[in-house]
Parts: structure tokens; C-alpha cells; sequence
């Protein structure tokens, strides 16, 4: 039993077949359909679905020769075009895999390569096609031996990648202390590191008690901060004409509110800022679940729209949202700060409140920590990169 998500272009995929996203009556679209039809011969294929198949309804699937191409079979997954979700898109999404995995089992193959069924021209949404892919996919490998392939080779995964790759080398080379750590804190936290992670060898205990004390001093610190360097600043500045580049040694830079609305005064802003910093120290008691949903509220977001983003099943977040004592898994908890596309120091505060810390000798916690620093909340990317770097995969 075999589950992994590649780059790759899906005609060049070393598999007994491979399964293409078809219209549903024999007509040749745009995207993958296109490209499955040059690489197999196009006269040959267009014939013989002309001839032997002809039309066929969204969510079903049919089997042809693959013709020129390396894989024995061509799975055709007559793909569901994407109507706001409300047109029973997802039972015939869901369909396509379902059908397409009976068809590949009833025919003997034993490896074979999905695209992102409907996510290209089709306009299914990316994540939530891949959150579909992925359960009807583990849902079959659960009962049935086959080495499955989900193939992501589109515009943005190939342009993100070509731009990721060389940046989260360097930043591993830069982050990644593993020989430095094992001499500073001896070989017993690279065993623990090491263990097969469980609710609790995966975590790292903080001591909330001082954790909310020292956080308390450091906001009530910055919120003083915030004040002493806005009124420095807004003194010296009234006789300014611009205020762009004028800083106060490590103090924040001026609010863009202060920058492009005239109409808004530096006092407020500040004002604005200190009662959003006090806003936050209102919740430094709050459990992992309080705290995610308040970060989602204040973000302006929909729940939906936070475990899609980040492919957490819908009863996981449900279960994290109706429960405020709920403890997620590691992974579940570093996914949701990709959802909820919150930055470094958010990440860190809301995965300390599962008892959990991103840890420089863990190269899982450091890609995510790029991600999350770079501000590129695609969980899909994330995974592959895992898959590139040789570590388990969180989506497969």
C-alpha cells in the first residue's frame, strides 16, 4: 500500500496507467485532457472514444488503451465542472476517484497516477479537491493494495516550486542545528526527538503558568513601548514634510494607516494598535481551541475557509472548536497555522498552548517554519516539499 504526492507532468508517469480528466461527451478539453491526448496519439484516442464510448455523465469514469504512452491504461474521469459547490459537485467529484479506482482494480493494475481531478479548467478549489482526492484515496488503500500517485503539475505548483526551491535550501542550511543541538543538550533529546510520535511524545510541556506570566510582562512591555516611541516619534515629526523613513531605534515602523490615510492621526493609530495588544492579553489563559478561534475571528476568516486551507477534516476541526480542552496532534496544529495564514510569532503562541514548540533539529518543524515566516500558506507546496526532502508526508 503505497500514497504519495509528486511533481510531475502525469504523461510521463512510470505507472500501469494513469487517470485523465475527460468532458463528457467526445470532445477533447483544455489542461491535462489536452495534454493526455497529444502524448497518446490524438487521432487514436479521439477515434476510439468516438467509436467505443461516446457520451458518458460527470462523476462516472471508462477505461481505453493508452495507445503512446508508457502506462498500459488510460482511466478517462469524466470530471464535474464547478458551480459554486451547491449542484452536488462534490458527490461526482468524489465519484470520479471511487470509479476510477474500480475500474483500475477490476482491470489488474496495480500502480497508478491521479491528476487533481477537476481543479484546473474545471474550477473545482484546489484545497478542497485535494482534501477529496485524499479521503477517497485512504478510504480504498485502507481495504485494497495499490501504489497510488496524485500527480500536482499545474501553473502555480510548478512557478512555486522552481521559486521555492534554492530559498528553502538556504533557509534549512541556515535553521536546521541538529549536530549543534545533540552537543549542547546531550543525545537524550535526539532520542525523544527521534521516538515514534504519540499525543504525548510529540509534545513539549510549557508550564502555562509561567508561560502566560511571560507573556503578560512582554505585552504590557510592548504596549509601554508602543507608547513612549509614538509620542518620540510624532513629537519629532510635526515639523517633518514626510514621515516615511523616520524610525526610533528597534520601535515599530508607523502604522500604514498613519502612512496613507491623511485623514487618520498617529494617536489613533497608536491607540489602535495598543487595544488590539490588549485585546490579546484578554486571552493569555485561553486553551489551544479559544485561542485558534479567536485568531480566526479577529482575522476576519471563515472556519470553512481555515480547515480547508489547511485540509484538516471537517469533524477534527469540529471537535477542536466544541471542546476547549481538545489537544490536536503536532501536525494538526502546525497545518491549522497555515489555515489560518497566521505569522511566526502567532504560530508560536498558539502551538505553546498545545504544549508544543517548533524545534530547530526537526526539518518537518523548520519547513514549516519557512512557509509560515514567507507568508506562502499552500498546503499542497508544503507536502510536496516534505515528499522532496525525504520526510513523511502530511497530506498522504
Amino acid at each position: 500500500m503505497s500514497f504519495k504526492i509528486v511533481r510531475n507532468d502525469i504523461v510521463h508517469m512510470k505507472t500501469d496507467a494513469i487517470v485523465n480528466t475527460a468532458n463528457d461527451h467526445p470532445t477533447v478539453g483544455t489542461g491535462c485532457d489536452s495534454a493526455v491526448y497529444k502524448a497518446a496519439g490524438y487521432d487514436d484516442l479521439l477515434a476510439y472514444r468516438r467509436e467505443k464510448i461516446g457520451f458518458v455523465p460527470e462523476g462516472q469514469a471508462f477505461i481505453t488503451p493508452a495507445f503512446g504512452l508508457q502506462a498500459r491504461y488510460i482511466i478517462h474521469a469524466v470530471s464535474p465542472k464547478y458551480r459554486g459547490g451547491e449542484q452536488g459537485e462534490e458527490a461526482r467529484l468524489r465519484s470520479c476517484y471511487r470509479e476510477s479506482l474500480r475500474l483500475a482494480r477490476e482491470h489488474g493494475i496495480r500502480s497508478l497516477a491521479f491528476p487533481l481531478i477537476s481543479t484546473g479548467g474545471f474550477g473545482y478549489p484546489r484545497e478542497e479537491g485535494m482534501r477529496i482526492a485524499v479521503d477517497e484515496i485512504s478510504s480504498f488503500l485502507l481495504q485494497h493494495e495499490m501504489e497510488i500517485y496524485l500527480v500536482v503539475f499545474d501553473d502555480k505548483t510548478r512557478s512555486l516550486g522552481r521559486r521555492i526551491d534554492p530559498d528553502l535550501e538556504e533557509y534549512i542550511d541556515q535553521h536546521y542545528v541538529e549536530d549543534r543541538f545533540e552537543e549542547e543538550y546531550g543525545a537524550a533529546y535526539m532520542d525523544y526527538q527521534q521516538s515514534a510520535p504519540s499525543d504525548k511524545a510529540d509534545r513539549i510541556r510549557v508550564g502555562r503558568t509561567d508561560a502566560n506570566r511571560i507573556d503578560a510582562d512582554r505585552d504590557k512591555s510592548l504596549v509601554q513601548h508602543v507608547r513612549r516611541a509614538g509620542r518620540k516619534w510624532f513629537g519629532a515629526a510635526k515639523d517633518k514634510e514626510s514621515r516615511e523613513d523616520f524610525h526610533v531605534g528597534a520601535a515599530p515602523t508607523v502604522p500604514m494607516a498613519a502612512k496613507e490615510a491623511p485623514h487618520v492621526s498617529f494617536e489613533d493609530a497608536i491607540e489602535e494598535h495598543e487595544s488590539r495588544l490588549e485585546e490579546r492579553m484578554r486571552h493569555l489563559s485561553d486553551t489551544f481551541s479559544q485561542y485558534l478561534m479567536y485568531l480566526i475571528r479577529d482575522k476576519k476568516m471563515e472556519n470553512a475557509e481555515v480547515y480547508k486551507r489547511a485540509i484538516v477534516d471537517k469533524k477534527t476541526f469540529s471537535k477542536i472548536k466544541n471542546n476547549e480542552d481538545y489537544h490536536p496532534k503536532k501536525l494538526t496544529a502546525l497545518c491549522l497555522c497555515v489555515g489560518a495564514r497566521l505569522n511566526l510569532d502567532e504560530s508560536k503562541d498558539l502551538l505553546a498552548r498545545a504544549g508544543y514548540a517548533l524545534s530547530p533539529c526537526d526539518k518537518t518543524d523548520i519547513i514549516f517554519s519557512y512557509f509560515i515566516e514567507n507568508e506562502i500558506y499552500d498546503m499542497i507546496e508544503l507536502d510536496i516539499q516534505l515528499e522532496e526532502h525525504g520526510l513523511p508526508c502530511i497530506i498522504s
